[in-house]
C-alpha cells in the first residue's frame, strides 16, 4: 500500500485491515483508511452518553467496550460487550436520528478506531460493495439482538452464564464480575453463587 500514512501507526492500520477485512480494492480502501481516527482510551472513558446522537463508528483494535443503561434508580445493565475485530455504536440512534438511550463506555485501556457515520453513509451511496458489507453487519447486530432478548424470556440466569462461557470463555475471566453479573441480569452475588454451583459439579 503506497498511501502515506504518517499520522497512523502501521500497527494500526494492520489491525484494521486483520480485524475488519474490508472487501475492496486498494485505491478505494486507502480511501476508507483516510477516514479512520485512531485513539487510545482510558478505561472507564464514556464514549458516547443517553440522550447523545449517534455520529460515530467505533472499531475495537485492543481492549474492551460495552453498551449499558443506566435505569432511575441509578443501576447500571449492560446489554453487550465488544472485544478486539468488533464494531459499536448506538445503531438505533444512527439510523433514527433520534437521541441515545444507552451508554458506551471502555471497560478497559483500549485502542479505537473511529469512523464518522456520516462518512460510512457517503461510503454506502456511492459503493454497492460498501452498501453489501455494512448492511450484514446491520443485519447480524439485529439478529444478536432478537437472540438476547428471546434468551431472557426463556432462559434462566445460569444457562445464560453458561452460554457466555461457552461462547465467549475469555470475558468471563477478562472482565469484572459487577459487569458480567449485570450483562446476565443478576446481582454480584447470585453470580458467584451459580459460579460456585457450577465448580461443584466439575470437581
Amino acid at each position: 500500500m503506497n498511501t502515506d500514512f504518517s499520522i497512523m501507526k502501521k500497527e494500526y492500520i494492520d489491525k484494521i485491515l486483520k480485524y475488519f477485512p474490508l472487501p475492496f480494492d486498494e485505491e478505494y480502501l486507502d480511501r476508507i483508511l483516510k477516514l479512520v481516527l485512531v485513539k487510545e482510551v482510558p478505561a472507564k472513558t464514556i464514549l458516547l452518553f443517553e440522550g447523545d446522537i449517534a455520529t460515530k463508528l467505533f472499531l475495537v483494535l485492543d481492549g474492551c467496550l460495552r453498551t449499558y443503561f443506566i435505569k432511575e434508580n441509578g443501576v447500571e445493565i449492560t446489554s453487550h460487550f465488544f472485544v478486539e475485530g468488533q464494531m459499536v455504536t448506538s445503531f438505533e440512534s444512527a439510523m433514527t436520528g433520534l437521541p441515545s438511550r444507552r451508554y458506551i463506555d471502555a471497560v478497559e485501556d483500549s485502542i479505537l478506531g473511529i469512523i464518522p457515520l456520516k462518512s460510512i453513509e457517503n461510503l454506502m451511496r456511492e459503493n454497492s460493495h460498501a452498501r453489501d458489507y455494512f448492511n450484514r453487519i446491520l443485519i447480524s447486530r439485529l439478529i444478536y439482538y432478537i437472540h438476547q432478548h428471546a434468551s431472557f424470556i426463556l432462559d434462566n440466569p445460569e444457562k445464560r452464564y453458561k452460554k457466555l462461557l461457552q461462547e465467549n470463555p475469555e470475558l468471563v475471566s477478562r472482565l469484572p464480575q459487577q459487569y458480567i453479573a449485570s450483562y446476565l441480569g443478576i446481582t454480584p452475588v447470585s453470580l458467584s453463587r451459580i459460579r460456585s454451583r457450577l465448580k461443584k459439579l466439575t470437581n
